[in-house]
């Protein structure tokens, strides 16, 4: 029934859904990513009011698309955009309880912890920002799609006091990571991506160190450091070998968290979360 209803699902934005299909492909230009986001007016103007936050402490005030990418880099103004139209994607229904506000700090704080974990450990950066930020979408899916279902979800990981990946198999029967990763199937994401959102909570099990590896950390560390403003934060057992094998050095860890810290309430102002 879950998986019939999902068909129902709004389609990603266009040039979002292209721009993340199109991370690692170094083909892609300044002026390609200016003709996608000039079909979408809003998230072009969201995309540059965020360029022009706090965060990046330009001198001057960046008009265009073309002038963001020159000034900042093709791959932090593709990074906005995929934010800036994930962010806006989904309309919550009044139904739910489900506090989405948490949900996207934890995601932002994801992706950032992502992004500087694979500079870290000499992965690609874009990627561990894009994975961290969608590794939840099937959160986002349930709780928009079956709000009421939802709703028993988060009475029963209340009542039990177990994760939240733990009251989902009970209630529904599935889970958010294999939910995310068929939405991340339909939209034609590539094996790598799905397969990191699919299991990102299963790390150990699914090819460990690699992307589902770093998605899983990404994950972790921004439960760790508490980003998402919720009291009751669990952060998810990361196995031993996945530690070994996606840590860097103790000195680069705190490095990593003070880094993240930073960056996390300016890019959290830009996107209005």
């Amino acid at each position: 029934m879950l998986k019939a209803r999902l068909k129902d699902l709004p389609a990603l934005p266009a040039v979002v859904a292209e721009l993340i299909t199109s991370i690692g492909n170094d083909t892609v230009t300044s002026d390609d990513i200016a003709a996608k986001l000039s079909k979408d007016l809003a998230l072009s103007a969201k995309t540059l009011r965020m360029a022009n936050s706090s965060f990046y402490g330009m001198s001057r005030q960046i008009e265009t698309i073309q002038e963001a990418v020159t000034v900042l880099g093709l791959r932090t103004v593709r990074n906005l955009v995929i934010a800036g139209g994930l962010t806006s994607w989904f309309t919550p229904p009044a139904s739910t309880d489900f506090n989405f506000h948490a949900f996207w700090r934890h995601a932002i704080g994801a992706a950032l912890c992502g992004q500087a974990l694979a500079q870290e450990i000499d992965m690609d950066a874009d990627m561990g920002f894009t994975v961290g930020l969608l590794h939840d979408i099937g959160q986002m899916t349930l709780s928009c799609c079956f709000p009421d279902e939802y709703t028993q979800v988060l009475l029963h990981r209340q009542t039990h006091d177990c994760m939240l990946i733990d009251a989902e198999l009970a209630v529904l029967g599935t889970d958010h990571a294999a939910i995310g990763g068929q939405i991340a199937e339909h939209w034609r994401f590539s094996p790598v991506v799905v397969e990191a959102i699919a299991h990102h909570h299963a790390p150990a099990m699914h090819h460990g160190p690699g992307l589902v590896g770093l998605t899983h950390m990404a994950d972790a560390l921004s439960h760790g450091l508490g980003l998402s403003g919720l009291e009751d934060e669990y952060v998810p057992i990361t196995p031993p070998a996945i530690w070994a094998a996606m840590s860097p050095k103790p000195d680069a860890f705190m490095q990593l968290f003070a880094k993240v810290e930073n960056q996390f309430e300016c890019v959290c102002q830009a996107l209005q979360i």
